[in-house]
C-alpha cells in the first residue's frame, strides 16, 4: 500500500481522528497576549492554569529586559553552526559552568533542545552489551531514546520498588553474561501527575547492585529542594545522582537543557552526542537570556516561596473538598474525576465558556478507561485569589458531573479557527 493512502485509511492516528472536531479548541487552542494569569483564547480572557512558567520568569520585567538586550546585542543567528565546528562561544562555557556549580557537579553540557539531548544521551552513554532499567511513566523522550538502545530493555512499574529490585537483579545477570553495565533511569518529578521519583530508595539500592542512575529532572529544576536544585536535592542525594539532566523550557522559561555529571563522562557526550554534533548550538540571545533566569534562580528565593505558597494552597484545597489528586508533590497537579469522553470534553468547554478558566484534559489511553485528569499547573504569577476561585468552580463542576449534567454527544464541536 502507498504510504500516503495508508496514513489517509488511519483518518489522523489516535488524536488525529479528532483533527475536525477538535482543532483549535481542545487541541492546538491559541492563547494570546502576554503570559500572564489571564490570557485571551477566541476573544475571551481566561484564568491560565497550563504553562509550566514554574517561577514565572517567561513574562518577568528583568528577564524581558534581558532577552531584549541580549536580542538586539547578538541576534538570533549568531553563533551559527554546531557548538563542534562553529557554534562555540565563551557565554557557552559560561553557562554550563555555573549550570555545574548550582548542581554541585564538575561539569555540565548545553543542549539545543532537551528532548533531543536526551535522546541522543541515552544512544552515547549504552552499547548493544549494556542494560538500561526505567520506569514505567518514563517521558517520551526517554522511550524515544530507548528505542534506539540495541541491548536489553527492562521495564518497573511506575514507583514500585520491588520491581524496580527484582529488575536490577535481573539486569545483573544479563550483564554478568555480556559484560556491560546497567543504566537506571528516572524522572525526577513526573510532569504528568506531579508524582515525584523516589530517587532516595533507588539510591539506597546502590549499596547491592552495580549500577549508574540518569534522572530525567525537567520539572524539578529550579523549584524541587531548598536551593531549587532539583528533586536530587529534595531528597538529599545530589552526590548519588550520577547523570542529572534539567531543561530549560519549564522553570526557566526558555529553551535546550543540560546534563551534568563528572567531568570525563561531560566531555565523552560532548564528542558523541549526534543531536549536538548534527545541530545547531543555542542562540547567544538565548544562552545570556539563560545567564539570567539562573540568576534568579539562585538569587531570588521569594518567587519560589510564592510557587510553593499559591502550589500548597490549591493542592489543599481540592484534597479537603474531597478531590482525587493522586500522589502529587510537585507544583503539577492533576484533577481526577469518573467519566467517559463526552463529559471530558463537556466539562472543558462549561470551564472554558462558563469560568473562564484554562487548563489542560487528559483522556483514555493516557489514562485508564473512565477516568478523566484535569492537568492544573500553579506558578508564582498566581495568587492565593486565583486559587479559590478556581476552587469553587471545580466544586460546582463536581456536583453537576454527579447530576448527570455533561452526559451528551462524543465531542462537542466548539473548534472556532
Amino acid at each position: 500500500m502507498d504510504i500516503f493512502d495508508r496514513i489517509k485509511k488511519d483518518e489522523g492516528g489516535p488524536l488525529g481522528q479528532y483533527r475536525k472536531k477538535a482543532h483549535g479548541y481542545f487541541m492546538f487552542p491559541k492563547l494570546e497576549g502576554p503570559i500572564q494569569p489571564y490570557m485571551t483564547f477566541q476573544g475571551q480572557q481566561m484564568l491560565a492554569w497550563t504553562f509550566n512558567n514554574y517561577l514565572g520568569l517567561a513574562n518577568h520585567p528583568e528577564v524581558r529586559d534581558a532577552d531584549a538586550k541580549a536580542a538586539a546585542k547578538w541576534g538570533l543567528a549568531y553563533p551559527m553552526g554546531a557548538r563542534m565546528m562553529s557554534g562555540h562561544t565563551s557565554l557557552h562555557e559560561q553557562l554550563e559552568r555555573e549550570l555545574a556549580d548550582f548542581e554541585k557537579k564538575e561539569d555540565a553540557f548545553l543542549f539545543n533542545f532537551g528532548y533531543q539531548g536526551m535522546i541522543s544521551t541515552i544512544d552515547a552513554l549504552l552499547n548493544r552489551r549494556d542494560v538500561v532499567v526505567y520506569d514505567s511513566e518514563a517521558h517520551a523522550c526517554i522511550m524515544d531514546g530507548l528505542r534506539l538502545h540495541m541491548g536489553q530493555r527492562i521495564v518497573y512499574p511506575h514507583n514500585n520498588l520491588e520491581k524496580c529490585e527484582h529488575a536490577l537483579e535481573r539486569a545483573t545477570r544479563l550483564t554478568g553474561e555480556s559484560g556491560g553495565g546497567i543504566l537506571l533511569i528516572t524522572e525526577g518529578v513526573y510532569g504528568m501527575t506531579g508524582a515525584l521519583g523516589f530517587l532516595d530508595q533507588i539510591v539506597s539500592l546502590k549499596k547491592k547492585y552495580n549500577f549508574r542512575i540518569l534522572i530525567d529532572d525537567a520539572h524539578g529544576f529550579g523549584v524541587m529542594g531548598e536551593n531549587g536544585r532539583g528533586t536530587s536535592e529534595h531528597f538529599g542525594v545530589m552526590d548519588e545522582v550520577d547523570l542529572y539532566f534539567g531543561a530549560f523550557a519549564k522553570t526557566m522559561a526558555g529553551i535546550g537543557g543540560f546534563f551534568s555529571g563528572p567531568a570525563d563522562i561531560i566531555n565523552y557526550l560532548r564528542y558523541n552526542l549526534r543531536s549536538q554534533i548534527y545541530a545547531k548550538s543555542l542562540p547567544m540571545a538565548m544562552v545570556e537570556g539563560l545567564l539570567k533566569r539562573l540568576d534568579m534562580v539562585r538569587n531570588r528565593p521569594e518567587l519560589r516561596e510564592q510557587l510553593w505558597t499559591v502550589t500548597r494552597a490549591l493542592q489543599d484545597g481540592l484534597r479537603k473538598r474531597g478531590f482525587d489528586i493522586g500522589a502529587a508533590q510537585a507544583c503539577v497537579t492533576p484533577v481526577f474525576l469518573k467519566g467517559e469522553l463526552a463529559e471530558a470534553t463537556n466539562i472543558l468547554i462549561d470551564l472554558r465558556e462558563h469560568y473562564k478558566i484554562f487548563c489542560s484534559v487528559v483522556v483514555y489511553p493516557v489514562v485508564p478507561k473512565g477516568v478523566i485528569m484535569y492537568r492544573l499547573i500553579p506558578t508564582a504569577m498566581h495568587n492565593l485569589e486565583h486559587v479559590e476561585y478556581t476552587l469553587n468552580a471545580f466544586e460546582e463542576i463536581h456536583r453537576k458531573l454527579d447530576a448527570g449534567a455533561y452526559k451528551g454527544q462524543e465531542i462537542q464541536n466548539k473548534a472556532i479557527i
